[in-house]
């Protein structure tokens, strides 16, 4: 994993927890299939993408801190997150029925040159 990949990740991030979905979505593959955290699943495509964290930030506010970095034997780049859910006005989620929940989680990046195609959530180690 090269410093520009790691460099790469933790600025979507920072756009992620800034709701600039353009900045991600520039650094996607037109085709990427990208974990659907709520429902289960993959979404396929950048507007896809777009659509569920719509839906997803119209009904809570998640907040995603990467805290380790490595890279897999497939090469993929493992990421452990530091994964926190509020509600709307930024309290801590109670009772929620969807799969969104504080806790820590392993994202899986491959990568394709600077794009990235595909993205799993794992459990952390």
């Amino acid at each position: 994993m090269s410093e520009k990949q790691t460099q790469l990740i933790k600025h979507i991030y920072e756009r992620f927890n800034a709701r600039d979905i353009d900045a991600v979505l520039a650094v996607l593959a037109d085709d990427v299939a990208w974990a659907n955290g709520m429902e289960g699943g993959h979404v396929h495509g950048r507007e896809a993408v777009r659509d569920y964290w719509t839906r997803q930030w119209a009904i809570v506010s998640p907040h995603v801190e990467p805290v380790a970095f490595r890279k897999a034997d497939d090469g993929a780049i493992e990421v452990e997150v530091i994964q926190r859910v509020f509600d709307l006005d930024g309290r801590p989620l109670e009772g929620q029925s969807h799969g969104l929940k504080d806790k820590t989680v392993t994202h899986i990046f491959r990568m394709e040159g600077d794009r990235i195609v595909r993205f799993d959530i794992g459990e952390a180690d």
